[in-house]
């Protein structure tokens, strides 16, 4: 144990938040802190009518610094308060889109504290309100981030060679800046606890490096405000909130929203924490990677309050977005290294699978590099009542039920650390911990499947104090208070049953690996239409996925002389507001077709979620052809859809263009489609348009246009009568009328996968 000093608690002002009812941790997860109704005192804020004209809201205490009667801020004009000069200037900073450039004024001279020197303002929106704070320059000069400076520092983090080395340096740079006695470098694991990875401090304080924190610590709702607003700022923990005036804004009967607010008062809960810890003032920097929150400079203060000057908290937030940058590059350089020895493995055992002539099944189980690939200690594979095992594995019945647990319609691989979290009654079997930890599953059916397995990977956690104090403290009865821990003793922790975590391109080898073996043993299979049937159905999916703010209808139609062609479609989201469709057409029928088309589909998949626009997913994919499928080309049409603004990214390769049915009529989209996937030519050029309340955009396989004997061109005209703009019918109802053009005796199979903005 090595404990740190015990912490004297500051006082500080009001016990919660104004607008709301006081928080402790039973529910300081929904406690509202993005509309405290209230600042911190080192500055004011004027929120202002969307027309500029009048102060709807303001701190309270914006009359004694501007110097002006108590009843004379709200209703008061802008002019009236801070003066021509700086009204117009924040005017046309409205009307230039507020730029972030840093923005001083000083006010004409007065009674008021705030007159006549220098203020940093700061202009945001907030609903239909313009909202302006003001606080008095402090520390200019010394601390301030000179172009050389901002330079030298970019480039001592370029030039770092690891993660772990640019966070040292990270905390160095924004320590030197920022004047805080201690700063750190926090990162997030998957469950948002922390761990702290970098640290610079002054010598007489305890280290935190290396210390974990529980993701109670910075509860859901303020990891959200991290991605909004970059910085946040407690000058002195002791402050009294001010609060606003009026709580409730009269338009909306809500409190004004304060998430991009610098002077925002923080949650009292918070306070609380710092002072627990001795700190007296403190300022977070996020670390945003793929708009993602990855992690947070931490800068506390222990000799008093402590408020940098406006520029240097710009420096550290502009060095904080190089960082991120720089730490999305490391991950995703050493992501691609990984997957480049992934591949090369990959590569090998495939041609020594597909060469044996042996069954495929044995082959794959007995192959040498089988475990060295997924970094397994065993693994298993079943085919019906088959079942092949190689390493060190639990019995057959612990392995189905792994299998089992495992299993997901939506998925071809599935995969936890942590088997016993999905059926604890596994993780009491000693076999299962012992040897199955940790699983990776790949298959489509219930009773054909590769299992990978890892060990328990026994881990030590340091943390900085017992992250089960919440818990505790609720187990200890109503009469106790649930207020932040007041022990930060480091506290040593054991954790069992979990194996070590699967990487991204782990999953994708194992995705890809199957993908062959199922491929090939489709092609040796004697039943090839029956077979073809059911790999079709895990390609082509059973049900139309859903979202909110955008309707879905798909349907597939099998052609009249055979039963499986190469069309697939998919729909899914790869972020929050943010859904893929995407159709497409392997050349051919059959099973090498079915093999081809998973392969496309689960690859395009990993490609979007990895963050690959349409364009360069389209652009992988033909990579994909070429290395791996060589005997194969194919068409495909993708479209990623902001379900916020309707904006669609829209890419092709060899693809018909979807049509677009809107007020004024039904027209091919003007587009420029790449070639066919598998030619290795040209990029896919992106048209980009507004898909407006109302509008359908159709994608359709050409087995709907081509027929023996008829003009495509009639056959298109057809379909564009069929597909007129009607968003009173149903997009399911929609899609059949269209279809309608079919009589069943189409040499193709035909696909139609339609979308529409709700209006």
């Amino acid at each position: 144990m090595e404990p740190v000093p015990q912490p004297v608690v500051r006082p500080h002002g009001v016990a919660h938040t104004p607008a709301y009812p006081e928080a402790d941790l039973t529910n300081c997860d929904r406690e509202p802190i993005h509309v405290p109704g209230a600042i911190q005192p080192h500055g004011i804020l004027l929120a202002l009518d969307e027309h500029l004209g009048a102060v709807v809201i303001a701190s309270a205490n914006a009359a004694e610094l501007l110097g002006v009667p108590a009843d004379a801020v709200v209703g008061a004009s802008p002019v009236d308060l801070l003066g021509p000069d700086a009204t117009a200037t924040i005017a046309a900073r409205v009307a230039a889109g507020l730029p972030t450039e840093p923005l001083v004024l000083v006010l004409p001279e007065g009674p008021g504290a705030l007159r006549g020197t220098e203020l940093d303002v700061h202009v945001v929106r907030s609903g239909d309100r313009v909202v302006i704070e003001l606080e008095p320059v402090v520390g200019t000069g010394s601390l301030s981030l000179s172009y050389g400076s901002a330079r030298g520092a970019m480039a001592r983090l370029s030039g770092t060679e690891s993660i772990a080395d640019l966070a040292d340096h990270l905390a160095r740079e924004v320590r030197e800046l920022l004047g805080f006695d201690r700063v750190m470098v926090y990162r997030f694991d998957p469950q948002w606890n922390g761990e702290v990875i970098a640290e610079q401090r002054r010598p007489d304080l305890n280290p935190f490096l290396g210390l974990h924190y529980p993701a109670t610590d910075i509860p859901a709702q303020a990891r959200r405000l991290y991605t909004v607003n970059w910085t946040r700022l407690i000058a002195d923990i002791g402050y009294t909130p001010v609060p606003l005036d009026p709580i409730v804004d009269p338009a909306t009967d809500a409190p004004l929203d304060l998430s991009s607010s610098r002077l925002r008062s923080v949650s009292p809960i918070h306070v609380e924490y710092l002072g627990n810890m001795g700190v007296s003032a403190s300022m977070s920097i996020s670390l945003v990677v793929d708009d993602q929150l990855w992690g947070l400079i931490a800068c506390h203060h222990y000799s008093g309050p402590h408020r940098p000057a406006q520029d240097a908290r710009g420096a550290a937030e502009f060095l904080a977005q190089v960082a991120s940058q720089l730490i999305g590059e490391r991950e995703r350089a050493e992501g691609r290294e990984a997957a480049l020895r992934a591949r090369t493995m990959l590569a090998g055992m495939v041609t020594r699978i597909t060469t044996s002539p042996e069954n495929p099944l044995e082959t794959l189980i007995a192959d040498p590099e089988l475990l060295t690939l997924m970094g397994a200690t065993g693994a298993a594979l079943a085919h019906d009542d088959l079942l092949l095992t190689a390493g060190t594995v639990p019995g057959e019945d612990e392995l189905r039920a792994i299998a089992r647990v495992l299993a997901d319609k939506e998925s071809y691989a599935t995969y936890t650390d942590d088997v016993s979290a999905l059926e604890p009654r596994l993780g009491d079997l000693p076999d299962v911990a012992r040897y199955a930890a940790g699983a990776l599953r790949i298959g489509a059916e219930p009773d054909r499947w590769i299992l990978w397995l890892r060990p328990e990977q026994e881990q030590t956690v340091d943390w900085g104090g017992d992250p089960r104090n919440k818990q505790v403290a609720a187990a200890e009865g109503p009469e106790v208070r649930l207020s932040p821990r007041r022990s930060f003793e480091k506290w040593r922790q054991v954790v069992r049953g979990r194996s070590l975590p699967w990487e991204p391109w782990q999953v994708e080898a194992a995705d890809a690996l199957g993908v062959h073996v199922t491929g090939l043993l489709l092609s040796r299979a004697r039943e090839h239409v029956q077979v073809a049937e059911s790999v079709q159905q895990s390609v082509v999916l059973g049900e139309v996925p859903q979202f909110d703010g955008l309707e879905v209808a798909a349907r597939y139609l099998p052609a009249s002389t055979v039963q499986m062609g190469g069309d697939w479609w998919d729909a899914f989201e790869i972020a929050p507001g943010r859904v893929v469709i995407v159709l497409g057409d392997v050349a051919g029928h059959g099973v090498e077709s079915a093999s081809a088309m998973i392969q496309l589909r689960t690859a395009l998949r990993a490609y979007m979620y990895a963050g690959s626009t349409v364009a360069q997913t389209l652009d992988q994919l033909d990579h994909l052809m070429i290395s791996l499928l060589r005997e194969h080309v194919a068409t495909a049409v993708a479209a990623e859809v902001d379900l916020a603004t309707g904006r669609v990214d829209l890419a092709a390769a060899g693809h018909l263009p979807p049509l677009l049915a809107a007020p004024g009529g039904t027209a091919d989209l003007a587009m420029t489609a790449r070639p066919l996937l598998g030619f290795g030519a040209s990029e896919a050029p992106v048209t980009t348009f507004t898909l407006a309340p109302g509008e359908t955009l159709m994608l359709y396989s050409d087995g709907l246009v081509e027929r023996r004997g008829v003009d495509m061109g009639e056959r298109t005209a057809v379909v564009r009568s069929l597909a007129t703009y009607d968003p009173a019918v149903a997009l399911d109802d929609w899609v059949d009328r269209v279809l309608t053009i079919r009589d069943g005796t189409e040499d193709d199979d035909t696909t139609v996968l339609a979308v529409r903005r709700p209006l």
